[in-house]
């Protein structure tokens, strides 16, 4: 969801002064400018020094060292004197030009500014302080998209320009994006840790956050270094208010700092009304009227204060009153307080303000687009659309509201059988709303990058190479600026982008999640004494946690219904902790009966969670989600048992230093491939996918419950090749190897699943084009768990999508006797497809290393009928002997796997790689 956006010409140097938030003045900008001729300035010195110069040199050298003095000093009309006579001589100056466009910032004229630095460029493109300079007129100028632009321009250009990383933060921070905002003060104080303003609006990002401390030790760094800057002075005032430290608040506001400011006089005000003293509130807002008349905050608490109050209802009567003395400002603040209503999640009271926004202007195209966020985000989704189309009614070129309308088309979806599946025709929505927001914003990441998942979904490939190359461009200037990615884990592990970007991209969200937690500022736990299980002074049995948000009727239950019951009692305690809460199904049902320990959290906070889980002494904690729709990773980041792994949910890494295993198998994840994943690798002996086929699936073994062909439309005379996977894990190549195996196998089609149905247009459209008979693509609705499984049994060979493997999709198909042929990559989720076919222990058969070998495997197997026959029968007499199907046996392999992990705690070892074989005697096996 997109922050709150503002009218470009309604933004104010202090957008959060009710929260002592204050954005430093631009002293960052002045000095940027000062800094970017400073070089000039020597280099006249250097000029007047040279005997080889003559008179007209001098002349001109002395003038712009005296436009450089004026400049310095504040005489900016006799500089822009100076600055000019030398262009008059000497238009080609770029230093010259960069001064002149500095001259005219000061002077408020900020056209004139953007218009000097362009000339420059056109003489020096690479000119990396003219598009800083530019960056900051048009921050001046309210064009906050544009300002961001140049910023990263000159960063691009000069990856150590400080005050531009500087800048930038305070350009994101008018945005509301306050991630990013701290990720670039934290780039600009690595490069220069003696920028106040960096160091102050860490401190007021921090503090957003919760992290009182560190926006502590941010404001008193910044007054290490700067004693007089009063803004530091301020907000760390504002820190002891929000304490009730009322007394020391005021001491700091009334005696620090020599720069009277409007945020000061407000915050002062608030304090005074905090103590009761009315009177010398409403002074201090006067001061901050009369300092800014069109504060409207000041006057609103102005007008609160006789009364003493500051409900939401006196705010809106303040608001409209005000309006009288200035109106263009009056939406704009009260839509920013609404918005931290929001934040706190009090969402019904949020939208009854906005609806009163609303009211009082009806064409507030913000106010829509916000109120849709928030219907957004409590899945009223209808009503977020409505909004989004009214505000694109009256603002036909906000880019946000075209971005978030496309998102929210995203969003309506269908759910069979726990699978998602797009309508067409929101589909179509959204991938017209986001070409419309990048037609207005070029450069918008969140709708560059959700655009192409959006195509990704339905198989649109039309320039799909050049599509991924700007989107991975996109991805490594993100993570060279330190700003969460705009393409999620999930999306990377299917995407054909490098192992190392997605683990950079897992890193970022691991990182993301860490500050969430650290927002609820729980103190280290204390974990369960390092003791072996049994033996004198022993732990009793091991306490192993399971978090998920689905336990319920979706796929991990579908594969792990079994597993929680089936532990060993006698040495292993399951606590399963359910995110979700409970759907009334029988998958949900099952565990929760089945569990030793079941625990609804779903109301909980992310620390009252963490704190259960270790008041719970868990000594190894698993996590079933990774980064999918429901996950609350903020809990492993605060890292409430002393041993977390992540297991089956994410086919990828975590990229989190507190998730300290996953377990996989030595197929999926080989030791070679072990520099792409953050967390030490356990591989579980056969393969680490789980299921619970043979427990709850025999009825497909019956051959007299077999469906017929005739049932779903298929030809009884044709050569049947499949493939159930997400329409998204299909990709140009994989399709063109299909179409030439369609081709070359007489009388033969491809069944496919309408996953989403918008892709089968576009797929009968590509085959076509490769000279496939359109009676060759076959589609199929999505259909429940027992009856999926039962008929994938009348197709004749499965084929898998290298990119992105059938995961659960393998184990329906094999269950169900059904050959695959699959082709191996490098990530997790590339191999998972060949480990399953192993564990049936005729997967060699199954499994090609290359796209001419996949298709060579698929035309011989459909030509040489006996032989696939062949197959398919070994394959169907494995499954109730086969290491793959047998989930006792797991089970017994990953308590072997959990032992060894606990062992290695208890010996004092680091985490730390390890191989699970059957034959291990790990405690308490052993006596």
């Amino acid at each position: 969801m997109l922050s709150l956006q503002g009218d470009p010409r309604q933004h104010h140097h202090h957008l959060q002064h009710h929260q002592q938030l204050q954005l430093a003045p631009y002293s960052a900008d002045h000095r940027e400018d000062s800094l970017a001729t400073t070089a000039a300035s020597s280099s006249v010195a250097n000029l007047k020094r040279s005997q080889a110069l003559d008179s007209h040199e001098v002349d001109e050298g002395m003038l712009m060292a005296l436009a450089h003095q004026m400049y310095k000093a504040g005489n900016f009309k006799q500089a822009l004197e100076q600055s000019t006579s030398v262009y008059d001589r000497n238009p080609q100056r770029t230093d010259n030009l960069l001064l002149l466009g500095a001259i005219h910032y000061q002077l408020h004229d900020f056209d004139m500014c953007i218009a000097k630095n362009e000339e420059a460029l056109q003489i020096d493109p690479h000119f990396a302080e003219c598009y800083g300079n530019m960056a900051n007129a048009w921050k001046e100028k309210g064009n906050i998209d544009f300002a961001i632009r140049y910023y990263l321009i000159a960063i691009e250009l000069r990856p150590n320009f400080a005050d531009a990383w500087s800048n930038l933060a305070s350009a994101y921070m008018r945005k509301g994006r306050f991630n990013e905002a701290a990720q670039c003060c934290r780039q600009a104080l690595a490069l220069n840790p003696r920028l106040v303003d960096a160091h102050s609006n860490l401190g007021n990002l921090m503090k957003a956050q919760g992290l009182v401390q560190e926006a502590y030790n941010c404001y008193v760094e910044a007054i290490r270094l700067q004693p007089n800057f009063a803004i530091a002075w301020s907000n760390l005032a504002g820190l002891f208010m929000e304490a009730n430290d009322l007394n020391r608040a005021l001491q700091y506001y009334k005696l620090k700092g020599n720069q009277p400011f409007s945020d000061a006089y407000l915050n002062l005000g608030n304090v005074y009304k905090a103590l009761g003293m009315p009177q010398e509130a409403i002074v201090c807002y006067q001061r901050a009227l009369q300092v800014r008349p069109d504060y409207v905050v000041a006057y609103v608490w102005r007008r609160s204060v006789d009364s003493m109050l500051d409900t939401i209802a006196s705010v809106v009567n303040s608001v409209e009153n005000f309006m009288e003395v200035q109106q263009e400002t009056y939406f704009w603040t009260l839509a920013l307080m609404l918005k931290m209503k929001w934040e706190c999640g009090n969402y019904a009271d949020a939208i009854s303000c906005y609806n009163e926004v609303l009211r009082i202007d009806p064409l507030a195209a913000d106010g829509l687009v916000n109120r849709g966020n928030t219907y957004k985000e409590i899945g009223r989704v209808n009503e977020a659309i409505h909004d989004y189309t009214r505000a694109i009614n009256i603002r036909p070129a906000m880019a946000e509201a075209h971005a978030n309308l496309a998102s929210a088309y995203k969003d309506r979806l269908i759910d069979l059988n726990s699978r998602l599946t797009l309508h067409s025709g929101h589909v179509e929505g959204a991938i017209k709303s986001y070409k419309q927001a990048l037609l207005l914003r070029p450069e918008f990441p969140e709708a560059t990058c959700n655009l192409l998942h959006t195509l990704q979904c339905v198989c649109d490939w039309e320039d799909r190479d050049g599509k991924f190359m700007e989107v991975e461009g996109i991805l490594r200037r993100q993570i060279k600026m330190a700003v969460i990615p705009s393409v999620q884990p999930f999306h990377a592990i299917a995407y054909p982008i490098d192992p190392m970007l997605a683990l950079e991209i897992s890193r970022k969200y691991a990182a993301h999640c860490s500050i969430i937690a650290s927002r609820y500022s729980v103190p280290p736990f204390n974990y369960p004494a390092p003791l072996s299980i049994k033996g004198e002074g022993g732990s009793g049995r091991l306490r192993v946690g399971y978090v998920s948000s689905d336990f319920g009727n979706h796929p991990l239950s579908h594969l792990m219904g079994s597993v929680f019951g089936m532990h060993d009692r006698e040495n292993v305690e399951v606590f399963c902790y359910a995110l979700s809460p409970n759907d009334g199904t029988e998958w949900r049902q099952r565990i929760q009966s089945e569990a030793e320990h079941f625990i609804d959290v779903s109301s909980m906070s992310s620390d009252m969670i963490a704190r259960l889980i270790n008041e719970d002494r868990i000594q190894i904690l698993v996590n079933l989600n990774g980064y999918t729709k429901g996950a609350r990773n903020e809990i492993f980041a605060m890292q409430p048992a002393p041993i977390q792994i992540s297991y089956m949910g994410f086919p990828g890494t975590t990229g989190a230093s507190y998730i300290h295993y996953l377990v996989t198998d030595e197929f999926v994840s080989p030791s070679r491939f072990s520099h792409i994943y953050s967390e030490k690798l356990v591989h579980l002996p056969h393969c680490y996918f789980v299921n619970d086929y043979k427990q709850k699936n025999c009825d497909v073994l019956d051959q007299n419950c077999q469906p017929k062909r005739s049932d779903y439309g298929l030809p009884e005379d044709k050569f049947i090749f499949a493939c159930f996977n997400q329409l998204y894990k299909m990709d140009p190549d994989i399709f063109n190897a299909w179409c030439n195996i369609l081709k070359r196998v007489p009388n033969s089609a491809l069944w496919l699943l309408r996953f989403p149905a918008a892709g089968e247009m576009r797929l009968r459209a590509y085959a076509a084009q490769h000279g496939v008979q359109s009676d060759q693509i076959i589609f199929t609705d999505v259909a429940m768990k027992n009856e999926h499984i039962r008929r994938s049994a009348l197709a004749d060979l499965f084929l898998d999508t290298p990119l992105c493997n059938a995961h659960t999709t393998g184990t329906d198909v094999l269950w169900a006797g059904l050959p695959m042929v699959t082709l191996p990559l490098e990530k997790m989720a590339t191999r998972v497809a060949g480990s399953l076919c192993l564990a049936t222990g005729i997967g060699e058969e199954m499994i090609v290393y290359s796209t001419k070998e996949y298709e060579e495997k698929a035309v011989s197997l459909a030509l040489n009928r006996p032989k696939l026959q062949d197959l398919t029968a070994r394959l169907k007499a494995a499954r109730m002997t086969c290491p793959l199907f047998d989930t006792a046996r797991w089970v017994r392999n990953l308590e072997r796997a959990y032992f060894k992990m606990w062992n290695l705690y208890c010996c004092g070892q680091h985490p730390q790689p390890f191989k699970v074989a059957e034959n291990d005697v790990e405690f308490p096996y052993d006596s």
